[in-house]
């Protein structure tokens, strides 16, 4: 009965999922036992769909654990309101005050890809280049989410059989203690590979809203740079740039704003979509502007004058719940773009709150409103946030590139200009790269991605896997303003902990490294 309860589950999703797909047409099934449900094409692709679903639901887990702690984010309350994730953005997770829970709650899309993974490959039904496609998504996806959980947690349970479907209920039996960092990263490098085996030679797709070959050489290049700068294995540097080598048929727009605002653009590789009436970014992202309730006839654009005051210039009160500001990105990020850098105002609206102390103008508030996925006016004349999320895009090939080029000694000159080429328009950068030291390099490459992808979810990792004179620059430094641990008192935390319910439900695992635990020996 249990195995039969968890088929159910599993399939509901799938079906209930279809949201996504607009014109999915699937006839409706009696019920979805493990003998009725894996018998079709349309079955087996609409599971996908639902995995792509349960994806999508963890975008922002994935800009949470990929920005948050990564010195961007701003503590400091700015319109009157509550911050929220101060925690996590603090640096001050514990076992007691973890930041996210559940291993990032990552082990159920896991287990439903290892179900996948099971019953398609021993599918007889489906056309050989269908079945391997569907199987490389399978495993690309599975991958990345155990890339995740080793850059946020190190060594953790590997799991890559639905051990429940299995009919293995016995929750002694399921216990599993966590891998070594290695033992992860093998077996993330292990789905990578086979995912594109798979794939093979097929071609990239028209709609880039779910995992595909070129998306898988994406991951493999950002793995296999994270092995070589992280865990200080160079020879796979070459592996990384053959693989992001091997991406073709996709550029730069000319124009940075236009990356977010069309569908399956040129230089998106794979994003995560979203639709009017499907599905939005939603009110996590729309944490991330202003508060119009303490913001309207109160605050000015140019910091220099009184006035003329605002009145929700972004036209963001139509949105269908109120907003109110919860995060808040640091204005140092805002003041590092240079002011004719296309960047700043395609990615931040800055504003003010000013007044008049002796015949001069004095800021007392300066604020930014995210506007790198404004959204769109829809046909009922209001405000949603429908632009995709990109998973990886071509500005992030390029920089990946540079910093190979830059890590084997050589000049990445020919990566670094093109974005800033884009940021600035071709022949006006008033400061051109210029290759210098490798140090000098790396932090000149790490500035471009500061700019290029705030709040897509890369900052973190960044810092944890770029250096300078041999440390991450996760680590505060006198020579690079970007750490933000002291490696003596706090070099642990690069790593994230678990909540005590874990160990506790599974003595087996323990807690991270260097974190105060209860759990006794």
């Amino acid at each position: 009965m249990k195995k039969f309860k968890y088929i159910l589950y599993v399939a509901i999703i799938a079906i209930t999922a279809t949201s996504c797909r607009k014109t999915l047409e699937l006839a409706p099934e009696d019920y979805y036992g493990d003998g009725n449900f894996w018998q079709n094409e349309a079955q087996v692709t609409n599971f996908m769909v639902g995995l792509h679903k349960q994806f999508r639901d963890n975008q922002f887990m994935f800009l949470r654990l990929g920005e948050m702690r990564g010195g961007g984010f701003s503590n400091e309350d700015r319109q009157n309101t509550s911050l929220s994730e101060l925690t996590i953005i603090n640096q001050a997770i514990e076992e007691t005050s973890a930041g996210v829970g559940s291993w990032a709650g990552f082990y159920g899309p896991i287990l439903q890809l290892n179900l996948f993974i099971q019953k398609v490959e021993a599918t007889d039904f489906l056309a050989a280049g269908k079945k391997d496609y569907l199987l490389g998504q399978a495993y690309a996806m599975r991958a990345y989410y155990y890339f995740h959980l080793l850059r946020t947690y190190g060594g953790v349970p590997i799991r890559l059989e639905p051990e429940v479907s299995n009919g293995n209920t016995d929750a002694v039996a399921l216990r599993k203690a966590r891998a070594s960092e290695a033992e992860v990263l093998d077996a993330i490098k292990a789905d990578v590979n086979k995912s594109l085996s798979l794939f093979g030679t097929a071609g990239a797709p028209a709609d880039k809203s779910q995992w595909n070959p070129l998306a898988a050489l994406m991951l493999k290049g950002e793995v296999w740079l994270w092995s070589a700068k992280v865990y200080n294995t160079p020879a796979d540097l070459a592996e990384a740039k053959s693989a992001l080598n091997a991406i073709t048929g996709t550029s730069l727009l000319t124009n940075f704003a236009d990356v977010f605002k069309s569908k399956n653009n040129n230089e998106i590789i794979f994003a995560i979509r979203y639709r009017d009436g499907e599905a939005e970014m939603g009110t996590a992202y729309s944490y991330f502007q202003y508060s119009t309730f303490n913001f309207d006839n109160l605050h000015v654009k140019d910091s220099t004058t009184l006035g003329p005051t605002l009145v929700d210039p972004l036209n963001i009160a139509s949105a269908p719940a109120q907003i109110i500001q919860r995060y808040a990105y640091t204005f140092a990020l805002f003041q590092s773009y240079d002011v004719v850098d296309k960047r700043r105002n395609a990615t931040f609206y800055d504003y003010y709150k000013t007044s008049a102390s002796g015949g001069d103008v004095v800021v007392t508030v300066r604020n930014t409103a995210l506007v790198k996925f404004p959204g769109e006016m829809n046909a009922a004349n209001r405000r949603v946030f429908t632009d995709d999320w990109p998973v990886y895009r071509e500005a992030d090939r390029l920089l990946m590139l540079a910093e190979i080029e830059n890590a084997e000694g050589g000049d990445p000159s020919l990566y670094v200009q093109q974005i800033r080429d884009r940021a600035f328009g071709a022949g006006a950068d008033p400061a051109p790269f210029v290759n210098g030291s490798q140090d000098a390099n790396e932090l000149a490459i790490f500035a471009e991605r500061s700019k290029e992808f705030v709040y897509e979810g890369k900052r973190w990792y960044d810092i944890r896997r770029m250096k300078y004179g041999g440390e991450p620059l996760v680590f505060i430094s006198p020579n690079h303003p970007y750490g933000v641990l002291d490696k003596g008192l706090q070099g642990y935390k690069i790593l994230w902990p678990i909540e005590a319910a874990i160990w506790t439900n599974d003595p087996l695992v323990d807690q991270t490294p260097g974190y105060t635990t209860s759990k006794s020996k």
